[in-house]
């Protein structure tokens, strides 16, 4: 089944991320009414729909191919990124300073949603050159902006992000490539990186790399790190692309999924050193990273979501269709009236609802970190610290665990690659581990988040489930208290497991890091539940003729999902122990 972006569901998920108010004149988004949100999402749609979607199997079919430090992309991916840029798709968010249209995150979320459920191969290239983008608003020089950013948000100059090295995956501590001073201001680097995303193609006249390396007298460790940014072709004098710079592409991974983007491996200073330029401070890299990595940790979510709708319209078309067994009147019945089928297709409706809800909900308080002042920005940067490792983590997650459901559904033909539910799992599965592992954000979430502000963060986050909570319950409809009850026993669960984790007196301890998983996983069953049961009753109050449906899911969600907390509850605080045993006995060498 072709994949059609599911518009009315993504503007009522920004609606509620929001609040209808946000959008009203002298609102957060007074610059964005709702028909303005809705024709972008339509264009984007289109753009999506028509240009991407069908590139999906043809980049994983041909994947790209290596020669000589040459990248060839699949058939069509050169007119299409043309049809990107010129679309303007790439400035969407981007500062209005160097040619960006300055529109909101949560504008640009929901389209970040539709192109990667199109196609997540094509969609990676931008992804990260909008991390690149704010990376070099917040930190570079004036100079290094105006030579770079202007392409860089029109799109014709995309930009990668140079971290991995062989023997320093996640820890950045252990980096190796070095940067040198060379005298007038600019810097040689020397090293190699691995797992660099769209590191070389023939997509774009130029690429930017932004490179983590240390300085020969910086101190040991990741307060030694600096950022610099290296150029494929140096600019001219006339500011297009004129001599090659000392980077090259010397090898491509062949992959599980995402065939159609190139991962490659990047050496730098070959023939003298790669000419780089330091963004920010020297030996202050890595605060100037994060910035690139926190925008694309929400944009690895979103791919999550993306491709968890996807692989729901992909499944719930097949079971409407495919005939299997008996129905109630006994003649051979669509496996769509068959109940267990009916549980897994409204698991990944329900799973993919909650976790748009929280990406978009981090994307929204985002926007208010950057639009209001003072206090408010502060709690609003606290609540999208907070949410983050939620919207990278648990989307991605249940993007793997949806993709997976959609090939149960289909059965033995889900294995056969003709009907795109094996592909769908084979991208999805690379969410889970880059721009930071899920693990690494569970424990990002337990030592570093849940202690924002003394941990009023998390407090002001539970406050706000329970004011859900109350409306569901003081909504006189049965339906809803019941549901209330559920979102309540998930939320409880929620608040006995912060405590517990906040009473550990180490952070970093066995106890704590044992749990942070679950943990995880508590909070988004928690914030979920509550997320969807107040939408479902706002949109029956509004008269929303997609109701009943935001009903059925949140009810599921409710009954079937969330009632798994407790569970959790019980892990964090009593599963250490175990852990710790079988690091025991793992670490001595034990079966």
């Amino acid at each position: 089944m072709p994949y059609r972006a599911p518009i009315d569901d993504l503007l009522f998920a920004m609606r509620r991320a929001a609040g209808e108010a946000a959008f009203a004149p002298g609102g957060l988004y007074a610059d964005l009414d709702a028909a303005t949100a809705a024709a972008t999402l339509e264009e984007a749609a289109k753009f999506a729909e028509n240009a991407l979607a069908p590139l999906d199997h043809v980049g994983d079919r041909d994947g790209v191919n290596f020669s000589v430090g040459t990248v060839t992309t699949a058939p069509g991916w050169r007119e299409a990124y043309s049809l990107w840029v010129e679309g303007g798709w790439n400035a969407l968010s981007a500062p209005p300073g160097h040619g960006g249209m300055g529109l909101p995150l949560l504008l640009a979320a929901a389209c970040t949603e539709i192109w990667n459920a199109a196609n997540i191969s094509f969609a990676l290239c931008p992804l990260l050159g909008q991390g690149a983008i704010e990376a070099m608003e917040i930190h570079a020089s004036e100079a290094l902006k105006s030579a770079y950013l202007p392409k860089m948000i029109s799109g014709e100059w995309p930009a990668t992000m140079n971290l991995t090295e062989p023997q320093a995956g996640s820890d950045l501590a252990h980096l190796r490539t070095r940067a040198e001073r060379a005298g007038d201001g600019s810097y040689r680097l020397f090293g190699q990186k691995i797992f660099i995303t769209y590191g070389e193609h023939d997509l774009s006249e130029n690429i930017i790399h932004l490179v983590l390396a240390r300085l020969p007298d910086a101190p040991a460790g990741t307060r030694g790190i600096s950022l610099f940014l290296a150029p494929k072709f140096l600019p001219g004098p006339d500011g297009r692309p004129g001599a090659r710079n000392d980077v090259r592409c010397v090898g491509i991974e062949r992959k599980l999924g995402i065939h159609g983007s190139p991962t490659c491996t990047m050496s730098y200073g070959d023939t003298g050193g790669a000419i780089a330029f330091l963004v920010g401070r020297e030996n202050e890299g890595l605060a100037c990273m994060f910035a690139m990595m926190n925008n694309a940790r929400l944009s690895v979510g979103l791919q999550g979501v993306g491709l968890a709708e996807r692989a729901t319209q992909t499944a719930l078309a097949y079971a409407r269709e495919r005939r299997q067994g008996r129905g109630p009147s006994g003649d051979p019945a669509p496996i769509v009236e068959h109940p267990d089928v009916v549980r897994m297709l409204l698991t990944m409706k329900a799973q993919t609802a909650a976790a748009r809800g929280i990406c978009y909900l981090t994307a929204a308080s985002l926007d208010r970190a950057r639009r209001l002042e003072g206090a408010q920005a502060q709690a609003a940067q606290e609540r999208a610290g907070l949410l983050t490792p939620l919207a990278k983590a648990y989307s991605t997650d249940i993007g793997c665990e949806v993709a997976s459901l959609g090939i149960q559904i289909h059965g033995g033909m889900g294995f056969i690659e003709e009907t795109g539910a094996a592909q769908l799992l084979r991208d999805a599965r690379i969410t889970p581990i880059y721009e930071g592992t899920n693990g690494i954000q569970a424990i990002d979430l337990v030592t570093r988040k849940l202690r924002l502000s003394k941990g009023a963060a998390v407090w002001r986050e539970i406050d706000d489930m329970r004011d859900d909570i109350d409306a569901m319950a003081a909504s006189n409809d049965a339906l809803f208290v019941a549901m209330s009850r559920r979102a309540a026993a998930a939320v409880d669960a929620f608040e006995r497991a912060t405590d517990f984790l906040s009473a550990t007196p180490d952070p970093r301890g066995p106890e704590t890091l044992a749990g942070a998983t679950p943990y995880l996983r508590l909070f988004a069953l928690a914030r979920g539940v509550t997320l969807l049961g107040a939408g479902a009753l706002a949109a029956r109050r509004a008269g929303d003729t997609a109701a009943q449906n935001r009903i059925v899911t949140a009810r599921f969600f409710a009954d079937n999902l969330a009632v798994a907390a407790e569970g959790l509850e019980r892990a964090i605080i009593d599963g250490g122990d175990s852990v710790g045993a079988g690091l025991a006995l793992l670490s001595s060498g034990g079966d």
